[in-house]
This record gives C-alpha cells, sequence and structure tokens, in this order.
C-alpha cells in the first residue's frame, strides 16, 4: 500500500536521526559510547572505553529497505571490522501487519539471526548468503528487513571503510569476458538446455517431502505433499533474456526488440518460467508488491523482485519448449549491479502450511551461468579495477553495456513505470466517471439503468481501488500535505505513489466542477462499502431510520471538529496526528480487510451496522476527509444540481428522499454535505414522481389530446381521455366540469 498521507520523509532519514534511539552495547555487546559520524553515507564508530569495536550505520542509506506498506523500515546495524554482524535494532516502521497482529518480538527473533554472520566471508564468497526465518503473516516484512540488513553490509564491505580494504581488493580484480551482442544466433529449447543458457530446478514430490523430513522441523514433515513421488512439485527454469541468443530464440525477434527498447542501458531482464503444483510467484505481489518466493543473488548481494519490475508472459517461441502455465519476465534494477558474465543464483523460497497461524520454510538453489560460448574476451587496462559504491555490488568498468548513473531516472518514473497497467485501468475509470458526470441529464433520465451504472462503479471502487490496489485516500494525506507546504514541499514525494497522486489529481478538479461529491459518492472505497451493504439491508427490509431535521444539522459540525483537532495536532506531532486518524476506519476496513487486532475490526464493524439503518452514517457525521474536502469545494464554479421553483415549497419530495439528507427544508441543496448520488436529479426530471414534471405533463397531454383529429372535428366532450387512459377535464366552458 502507498498512502501519501503515510509516507514518512524517511527517503531522506539519516544515520544522525536515529542514532540516538539505540545505546551502544545494543549494537556492539560491551560498547559504552558512539563517536562522531564519518563519510558519506555516514557510519557512526563504536568503542568501548577508547578501544573501537566497530561501526553503526543505518540500512536504508545503503540499500532499499522498503516493506509492504511501501514505507521504508528503519534498522540500526552494529557491525565489527572484521565484518560481523554484531547487533541489530529496528528504530522505525509503518508495517501495517507488524503495528496491529503480529508481535514486534516475533519479527526480531527472525532478523536476529544474522547476528554473528560473517559478512566478509559472504563477500569474499566462502559463504552462502544468509537467510532469515520466516514469520507467517508477515513474510514480505521479514524478507524485506533481512535483504536489507544483508546488502547494506554487503556494500558497507566492498567500500573498504571498515578497515578492510583486502576484502574490496580481493573482489576488484579487472575482468575481460564480456557478453558477446553480436552474437544472436536463434536455438531451440533443447539447444538452450544443453549448453547451459537456459538453467532447470526440477523438484519431484518425494524430493520435497524428503528435504522436509530432514530439515529437522517435525510438524511440517507430518505434512507432507500428496500425489506421485515423481510428480513435479516445481519445474523451474530461468534465463538472461537481454543477451540476444537467449532473447531472440525464447522471445523472438519482436518480443526481444521491444524489451532492448524498454531496458535501460546497462540493465538485464531475467525468464522465469514454472510448471508443477507450487507457484514460483506466490501471493505476496498481489498484497505488497514483492515476489517473496523467488530470490535473485550474486556475488553476496541479494534482491526480490517487485511488481513494478514484473511483465506477464504468454509463453515462449523457442521450437520444442514444453507447456509452462507461469512466465515472468523480470528486469534487474540497475542499482542492483547485476553483472551478467559472473555466476548469480535463483533462489526459490517453498513454504509448507502447517497450521493456520505457522509455516515452514526451505530454499532450494536454481544456480546460472553464462555459457562461454554467449561471452567474448575484451582486454581491459590492469589499472582499471571494479568500483566500490554505495548503491550497488563492484561492477567491472567498461561495462559490457554502455552504464549510466543509477539516479540518472528519479525514482518516482521507474515507480510509474512498473505501475503502467494499475495506471492504465485507473485512468480510464476516471475517464469513466468524468463522462458519467458530464452527461449526466442524459443518465439520470433512464432511472433504471442509471442505478445499475451506479452500482457498478461503487462495486468496482470497492473491491478493485480499495481492496486490490489500496488506493484509499486519507484526512492523514491532507494533514500531510499541509504540513510540507510549511516545511518543504516536494513533487518527487508524492509523484511516488502513482494512483494515490492520480485520485488526488481528480478529487483536485472535481472540487472546481462539482465540490467535494465526485470523491465522497463515487470514489472513496469506504464509502462504497457503505452504500452497498446499506443497498443489502433495504432489499432485506431493515428499517431505515430518518434522523430529525434539527439534530441532522447539529450532527454535521462534528466531523469539521474532528478535521480541525487533527490539523492542528498535526502542527504539532504528524504521527500522533497519525495515530489520532484511526478514527477513520479505512485502514482496518479496506487496506487491511478486517485481517486487525479486534478493537479496529469492532470500530469499523460498529459503523458499517449503523450504516446499514442511517445511510452513511460515517459519512454525515464523523468523516474529517470529507470535512477536509468540503471547504476548498465552496469554490465550485459551476452548479450542475438542477432544481425546480417549487422545490421546498411545497415540493418536499426531494429532501424526504436524499439518501444523506443534503437537502434542506427549504429546498436548497447543501454541496458541504451532498454526495452527488444524482437521486434528485432522477426526480428532477421524473414526470410521475415529481410534482413540478407531472403538471407539465399534465399540460403536454392535454395538448396533445385537443389537437387530435378527433377533437378537431366535432364537439368537445366534457372530459377528454388520453392516450395514457388519464381523464382530462375538457376546456368546454359550458361544461360543468369546466365551470367547477
Amino acid at each position: 500500500m502507498l498512502l501519501l498521507g503515510g509516507m514518512q520523509r524517511s527517503v531522506a532519514a539519516t544515520l544522525a536521526d536515529y542514532i540516538g534511539k539505540a545505546a551502544p552495547s545494543e549494537l556492539i555487546p560491551g560498547a559504552t559510547r558512539f563517536g562522531p559520524l564519518q563519510g558519506t553515507p555516514a557510519i557512526a564508530p563504536v568503542y568501548q572505553n577508547e578501544t573501537l569495536q566497530g561501526f553503526a550505520y543505518l540500512t536504508s542509506e545503503f540499500a532499499n529497505a522498503t516493506g509492504y506498506s511501501g514505507k521504508p523500515i528503519q534498522m540500526l546495524v552494529g557491525i565489527d571490522q572484521a565484518g560481523v554482524i554484531k547487533g541489530l535494532k529496528l528504530v522505525d516502521h509503518k508495517e501495517p501487519i507488524v503495528l496491529v497482529g503480529i508481535p514486534v518480538q516475533r519479527i526480531l527473533d527472525a532478523v536476529n539471526k544474522l547476528i554473528g554472520t560473517d559478512m566478509a566471508n559472504v563477500v569474499r564468497g566462502g559463504a552462502a548468503s544468509p537467510q532469515v526465518d520466516i514469520v507467517s503473516g508477515a513474510t514480505v516484512t521479514v524478507l524485506v528487513i533481512g535483504d536489507s540488513i544483508v546488502r547494506s553490509a554487503t556494500k558497507l564491505i566492498r567500500s573498504g571503510r571498515l578497515g578492510g580494504a583486502a576484502i574490496a581488493a580481493t573482489t576488484s580484480a579487472p575482468v575481460s569476458k564480456i557478453v558477446d551482442m553480436d552474437n544472436s544466433e536463434v536455438r531451440d529449447w533443447q539447444g538452450l538446455l544443453a549448453d547451459g543458457a537456459v538453467r532447470r530446478l526440477l523438484v519431484t514430490v518425494e524430493e520435497i517431502n524428503q528435504a522436509f523430513a530432514k530439515s529437522g522441523n517435525a510438524a511440517a514433515a507430518e505434512h507432507p505433499e500428496d500425489g506421485e513421488p515423481d510428480a513435479a512439485f516445481i519445474d523451474l527454469y530461468a534465463a538472461d533474456v537481454a543477451v540476444p541468443t537467449i532473447g531472440r530464440s525464447l522471445l523472438g525477434d519482436d518480443g526481444y526488440q521491444r524489451l532492448a527498447a524498454r531496458l535501460k542501458p546497462g540493465q538485464h531482464a531475467l525468464l522465469v518460467a514454472g510448471a508443477g503444483r507450487y507457484s514460483f510467484k506466490g501471493s505476496g505481489y498481489v498484497r505488497g508488491g514483492i515476489f517473496d518466493r523467488i530470490e535473485l543473488i550474486q556475488d553476496g548481494n541479494s534482491m526480490r523482485f517487485r511488481d513494478r519490475d514484473h511483465t506477464r508472459l504468454g509463453g515462449v517461441v523457442a521450437s520444442g519448449a514444453p507447456e509452462l502455465p507461469e512466465i515472468a519476465l523480470f528486469s534487474i534494477p540497475i542499482d542492483f549491479g547485476f553483472d551478467p558474465v559472473e555466476p548469480w543464483t535463483l533462489q526459490l523460497l517453498v513454504q509448507r502450511v502447517i497450521d493456520v497461524r505457522e509455516k515452514a520454510a526451505l530454499t532450494f538453489d536454481l544456480g546460472y551461468r553464462l555459457p562461454d560460448a554467449l561471452t567474448k574476451q575484451q582486454p581491459l587496462p590492469a589499472q582499471t579495477p571494479k568500483v566500490a559504491t554505495t548503491s550497488g555490488p563492484a561492477t567491472a568498468a567498461p561495462s559490457p553495456i554502455p552504464a549510466v548513473e543509477p539516479n540518472e531516472q528519479p525514482l518516482w518514473m521507474r515507480i510509474w513505470q512498473g505501475d503502467l497497467i494499475k495506471i492504465g485501468i485507473t485512468v480510464a475509470a476516471l475517464g469513466t466517471l468524468v463522462v458519467i458526470f458530464f452527461f449526466q441529464n442524459a443518465l439520470v433520465r433512464r432511472p433504471r439503468f442509471y442505478n445499475w451504472v451506479r452500482r457498478a462503479c461503487l462495486l468496482f471502487i470497492l473491491v478493485w481501488l480499495g481492496w486490490y490496489a489500496n488506493a484509499q485516500l486519507s484526512v492523514v494525506n491532507v494533514l500531510t500535505f499541509a504540513n510540507s507546504l510549511i516545511s518543504g514541499f516536494s513533487w518527487e514525494y508524492f509523484l511516488s505513489a502513482p494512483l494515490i497522486f492520480l485520485l488526488w489529481a481528480s478529487v483536485a478538479a472535481g472540487l472546481l466542477f462539482w465540490g467535494r461529491g465526485p470523491f465522497c459518492g463515487w470514489l472513496c472505497p469506504f464509502g462504497a462499502l457503505q452504500e452497498l451493504t446499506n443497498g443489502i439491508a433495504q432489499a432485506l427490509k431493515v428499517p431505515q431510520l430518518r434522523l430529525p431535521w434539527g439534530l441532522h444539522e447539529r450532527l454535521w459540525p462534528v466531523k469539521y471538529i474532528i478535521f480541525l483537532v487533527l490539523f492542528g495536532t498535526s502542527l504539532y506531532s504528524t504521527a500522533l496526528a497519525e495515530h489520532l486518524a484511526e478514527l477513520e476506519p479505512f485502514k482496518t476496513a479496506i487496506i487491511l480487510k478486517f485481517v486487525r487486532e479486534w478493537p479496529y475490526v469492532l470500530y469499523a464493524a460498529t459503523l458499517l451496522v449503523a450504516g446499514l439503518f442511517v445511510e452513511r452514517f460515517f459519512c454525515r457525521y464523523l468523516c474529517p476527509l470529507g470535512a477536509a474536502l468540503a471547504i476548498p469545494g465552496r469554490l465550485r464554479m459551476f452548479e450542475w444540481l438542477r432544481r425546480w421553483k417549487e422545490c421546498g415549497s411545497p415540493c418536499q419530495r426531494c429532501a424526504k428522499e436524499c439518501p444523506v439528507q443534503a437537502i434542506h427544508p427549504e429546498g436548497h441543496i447543501n454541496v458541504n454535505e451532498c454526495i452527488y448520488c444524482m437521486h434528485c436529479q432522477e426526480l428532477y426530471f421524473d414526470d410521475q414522481r415529481c410534482p413540478h414534471m407531472i403538471q407539465v405533463r399534465l399540460k403536454r397531454e392535454k395538448r396533445d389530446a385537443l389537437s387530435s383529429p378527433a377533437m378537431r372535428g366535432g364537439k368537445r366532450p366534457d372530459t377528454l381521455i388520453t392516450a395514457g387512459g388519464r381523464p382530462i377535464p375538457s376546456l368546454n366552458p359550458t361544461s360543468p366540469t369546466s365551470q367547477a
């Protein structure tokens, strides 16, 4: 989930911001004090009296640490001069799963397994990259923390700043082998497998059962996989398709050219395909944007792919290729520093469910080395070393493909490029809503069709935009925006959440045209949930309560008071305002889908139950976001909702039927409270329910009847019968009816 309001400026957080949250002894046992910060990114010497014991650093300054929430997880790490991790401390996070359900200690117990790891040995290739234990229900969070610790330690060691220049030197020998970009021979599937251009990992049902039996986890061994022992549990394939021969063979000429046009200079992409009963994709990328079952490891550096790196493929074009139900194309971020001619590993995480709350996990490695036939030798000057940086592992200079600076393209642009499908769907939905609003008069003249359109829109907003995309706006967004204007505005900060940015842009435009109604009535997932559940309640004949106007009018200001309290609090402490903003049930009902501690679930459920009897109870009286939008909504430029002069006096029908009682008894619409459901516009054009339109219809029918051929040829009767069978008094002045 990426909610702009919840995003902290921790993308720019430094060690100086967090070093005071840990005691020296928590990071390196026996230490007594920190020394002055050194270098960029900063590291802090850690001393025992006057003896240097090691260094402390902040993971997010060396490696990406973005978690399930889309916000950085800040970890302080203590590491000694030999490259051994001595201590860890979690100092800041916004992980919803950890905040509301899983104890922090369980997360710490999992990642503390890394304490004591000799990362210098890992960097030298003497040991495999360490892994953290899996915590059921928080897999993504734990993996991100573990990855950030390992990657940051690797980069720090490579920089030679720990007094371990020899470590960097042993891994910095120049290479003379590069990818042969001129070799683009197309091969069949068996040929690619034979020379190792495509690598395979096959794990059978028997092998996976034996692996769990040998793991020492008795509970996991008691839940073996069913089926034939020789059946494929997973049949996994991987290849670097940025290499011309492999790319053209697997993707075809057109597919390879599209990939080459999309990749940045120096960037590579992996094709990963699988068959069998176990999915290498899992479900983490749907919920948290991270593919938590596969990990790319090279030279002690590791990463997990995110949904923005992923493209779904329908098949491979290589002759003789098997039927593979899962095929994915993953672009490797530039800042990983991937070297295509060096060995790398795709590590598969296999999870086995033990019970509702517990899982066991094992890892299997698919090793890969680019075949020599697809490389060529290129002499390099002896003095040209690999360059160790803080943004990736050591990379050869010059690179086989012209290198670019990792920060050449802003982060927000990379995020937008990775979310193109979601962005496209959101833009299409917003465009549809604009059409509905601009042509509302034509639509509301067909009430039955309009009601189906509205229900479909609300269902889409709830299920796709809310529960799937987690694009629920919040009053915290408003508070963060206001604070950014005071403390320093940054477009990149807000552009880093594409769907939220698009929604806010549309809301801003909607405020000028229609007020707050477009968001509250059409784009708010929780509002949609309230209206849909109330519709079900009405269909089941649940009695609807209509508050007396005097009480109803006096409850309106409550939400404005709540907003002002939150706004004032945010000026003092944004973090405190975020906690108080839990008055909004959006996180519980939409973002976390009610998977939360029972007080939060009970609160959200109570509001929904109240909404079964009083439609949109929360929107009417408690929603601080609605109050915040109503204030600038007063600046709207147009009046799109039509009224007759009879509205309010004598007719009260619209006021009585308004779902949220936004129409005053005097007949005018309070746009501060209107959710733009357009029910009053249905009545406005309805010549069967609106008294004004009934009079218009009767006059029209009378005029049509008097102009009929039968009336033009003879005496006018006392009573006229229209085509609809309704009697109309004659205009004959001598008739008793007209005299009456």
